[in-house]
């Protein structure tokens, strides 16, 4: 990736404030991907190793296999896929593009081996990621109090 690739995948929410340092581990490995609408992006059960930074388009995250429930639906500066942080690694969920969809595809494998290796570099990992999660999280709370009054 060149540097002025580089410079632009940087402006992704995810990886605004991270040190040069950081930056540059983050991006090492990383990819764009152009999805088409409907084209699986990845599938519950299989192996976690890969982290995604959605730069335009939209992502239905499913749960329960094919044809699944779609939990929620993630688009331009948001991120899918933490399962390679915890084992067994593998995806609890699939994710499908909803219209075209552009992504930096982090290796997820390097980032945790990185984390585990360089502790300020996985400290401000899992911070980033763990602000993630609530957001989810609470999103989903959001969703279950408005279903419980209907």
């Amino acid at each position: 990736m060149n540097t002025e690739e580089k410079s632009q995948k940087n402006q992704h929410p995810f990886l605004r404030t991270l040190s040069p340092e950081h930056l540059a581990v983050v991006l090492q490995n990383a990819k764009e991907k152009s999805y088409a609408p409907g084209d699986v992006i990845l599938k519950e059960g299989e192996p976690a190793n890969r982290f995604f930074l959605i730069q335009s388009g939209r992502v239905a995250v499913e749960a329960g296999g094919q044809n699944g429930e779609n939990v929620q639906t993630l688009g331009e500066g948001e991120t899918l896929g933490w399962s390679w942080l915890f084992p067994p690694f593998s995806w609890h969920f699939s994710a499908r593009a909803v219209e075209p969809t552009q992504c930096v595809v982090l290796d997820g494998g390097h980032l945790l081996v990185t984390a585990e290796e360089d502790p300020k570099f996985g400290y401000d990992l899992m911070r980033r990621i763990s602000q993630v999660l609530i957001g989810r999280l609470q999103a989903t709370r959001k969703r279950l109090v408005a279903a419980s009054k209907k």
